[in-house]
Formats: C-alpha cells, structure tokens, sequence
C-alpha cells in the first residue's frame, strides 16, 4: 500500500503494554498523537497511560478489527506477538516493523540462518531439530549454549551443555521443541547498536554501546563503548547491513560478542532495545521517539550523543522485604535520572526500571553509576 506521512492527532497502535510500549505512548503524546495499546495485562504499564486500552490476547478478532478500524498506524514493542497478526493488520493500515522482518527476528533458527546468509559472522551453530542431530561427544562446538527457536528472551530458555548427555537432557527439558546448540566462546565483552531506518530507506545509527548482563539480564549499557573505534564502527556498519538486507523499517537492536578482537553477531531485536534506554537522556532523539518517527513517515531524528551515559537496569530484587529502594540516594544524585515502569508488583528478575547517569566525562560517569548502583543493592 502506498504510504503518506500521518500527523497528529492520529490515533497510533501498539501491539504490547510493557515498558517499552509506555515510552513510545510518552513519546506520541508528546508530539500529539494518540495511542491505542493491546495487551492483555490490565495493569500493563503501557496501558495505563495510552488513550484507549484493549485489555485482550493479540489474536482477539474483536480487538484487532477495533485497532485496525480506528488506528492509522500500528507497531509493537517485543517480538513474540505472532507475525500472522501483523500480516492481517498490512492488510487495512500501515504495519512497522513488517510481518516478515518480525517472523525472522522472533525465531532463532531463521535469525541465525538470515544472518549467517547475509554474509555477517556468528558464532558456530547447529540446527536441532530432534536429539539425533545433537553433536556427539568431543565435538569442537561443546561446550555450547542450547536455545529454544522461540519465545525465549531474558536468558529464558537457554542451557549451558558440555557434553551430549547435558545437551540431550536440556533439549527433552524444552519438550523437544526445536533448538540452536551454539558455541560458547571466550568473550571480550557485549556490545549492541540500537539504529532507525525509514520507508525511503535512510538510516540513523546510535552510538555502540558496551553491555554486561547478570545472569542473562541486561545490567549496564556503557555509551559509547570502551571498545576500539574499528570495533564500534564495524558493529553500526553491519547493524546498518542486516537492517537494508530485511527491507526493515522502524527501530532494530543489533547484539554482538567479541571474542579474540572479533565481531560476532549474537541476535536481534525489531523494536526499541533495553540498552538503547540511555538515548532518552543522552541523545538528542530517543530510540522511542525515532520509531514513532518510522512509524508515521517523519524524517529521523538526530541521532547525536550530547552525554556520556551509562544505563543500569533496576529488576525486582532490589525491592527487599516489601520495602521500597532507597530512593532518596538515588535523587541525590544531580547527574542521575531514574525511569520507573509503573508495573503493578516487584518480582525476582522483573525489569522495573533504569536510571542512567550522564556527564561529560567518561570515566566519572562510570564510577557514579557503579557507586548508585551499589546504593541500591543492585547485584
């Protein structure tokens, strides 16, 4: 279908109400457009702040003709809603990202295959679709990560194997479903890069960011990365590659391993990204307000870094005894800003919020936010 730019105050779509889904209603309202968000959560965080909340599943048809009858424009914000519905949806309203690029994004066997075809490095995989194509013992991919195709995210999902028995034991442990067993390799460090591109094709590109995780959650995006700038620059250049060679539109998160000075592409994201949060309060547009952007057929924003950032993630854990953070220490801190997502309830590895520290110096930025984060009781 063709496509025209859509100004406000249109009514906008959001398939999915967590916190990504609430920063992109906070950027839309900002710049005057409407937000209808589903989700079946009634205190979905994105919900609660949207014009119109359609508490329903994603394949609710009464919901979906409601969305594509009163929406102009409909995006998501995670990639496990099922790309049937972004399909049907394409087929009344203008539809980013695309049916397609999300169906590739969401299933790890295709993303790998798409990636590894495109001509981009990943580390070494196997195809694993019943117990008998799992590697036997002395194989040169153990020891290895074993990954259901779908649905997992977070380090949900995954098991470390070192051997056949291991890797058999985790694969009945994920009903057979199928898998990729990938190798595990000694790692430098993470980094990911979180870019925008338009319908007519022209791409913005944030800055690399350096990730640590703790136990398979982003802890600590650091901006711009400590990482050599060949390594910084490789990594925008081949987020940049995989985003032309989906034909994608809207907002793509990248992840990369380096192992031995290499890049290595891990996985990615057709949507805002959690170590793209830093670009709220240090970048002159937001990775939010550029899907919206996308969305509707504005020009991309300004991609420029104007602070140095890091962004530490705030899970449930940190809610101790029923007692709440100390906060008070936390706005302590001039150069801090704290983002709560507004979830109902705190839960052990529950992404509840995220402060991020900027300044102009790299190094005092990264030991005030160790310091607040230590404060908090993070880790």
């Amino acid at each position: 279908m063709s496509f025209q730019t859509i100004l406000p105050p249109a009514m906008l779509g959001m398939l999915g109400g967590g916190q990504l889904g609430r920063f992109f209603v906070i950027a839309a309202h900002e710049m005057g457009y409407r937000v209808t968000v589903l989700d079946p959560d009634k205190n979905s965080p994105a919900g609660k702040i949207a014009d119109v909340h359609l508490c329903a599943t994603y394949d609710d048809a009464i919901a979906l003709e409601k969305m594509a009858n009163t929406c102009q424009a409909i995006t998501t914000e995670f990639e496990n809603v099922p790309a049937s519905i972004l399909e049907i949806l394409a087929k009344t309203c203008t539809v980013h990202p695309s049916a397609e690029a999300v169906s590739i994004a969401q299933h790890r066997v295709m993303e790998k295959q798409f990636i590894s075809h495109a001509g981009i490095p990943v580390a070494p995989f196997v195809v694993v679709n019943g117990a008998n194509d799992l590697p036997k013992d002395g194989d040169a991919i153990y020891p290895s990560i074993l990954k259901v195709a779908r649905f997992g995210y977070d380090g949900k999902g995954q098991a470390r194997v070192s051997n056949n028995v291991e890797a058999l034991a985790a694969f009945e442990n994920f009903k057979s479903e199928q898998c990729v067993l990938e190798k595990m390799l000694d790692l430098d460090y993470e980094v990911s890069v979180v870019l925008a591109r338009d319908a007519q094709g022209n791409v913005a590109v944030y800055p690399t960011a350096e990730n640590s995780h703790l136990n398979g959650i982003l802890d600590v995006s650091i901006v711009p990365a400590r990482a050599p700038k060949l390594i910084q620059e490789q990594a925008r250049t081949l987020a940049q590659k995989i985003a032309e060679k989906l034909n994608y539109v809207g907002v793509l998160a990248v992840e990369f391993f380096v192992s031995n000075g290499e890049l290595l592409a891990n996985e990615m994201a057709p949507r805002p990204h959690n170590s793209g949060h830093y670009t709220i309060d240090a970048n002159v547009t937001n990775q939010f307000e550029q899907q919206l952007r996308a969305l509707v057929g504005l020009p991309l924003g300004d991609v420029r870094l104007h602070s140095q950032a890091v962004m530490v993630n705030i899970l449930g854990d940190v809610w101790k005894d029923g007692k709440e953070p100390a906060w008070d220490k936390i706005f302590a801190r001039p150069e801090l800003k704290l983002h709560l997502y507004g979830k109902h309830e705190p839960r052990a590895g529950r992404k509840m919020g995220h402060f991020t520290v900027i300044g102009a110096d790299q190094e005092t930025v990264v030991v005030n936010a160790i310091k607040a984060r230590a404060e908090l009781g993070i880790g």
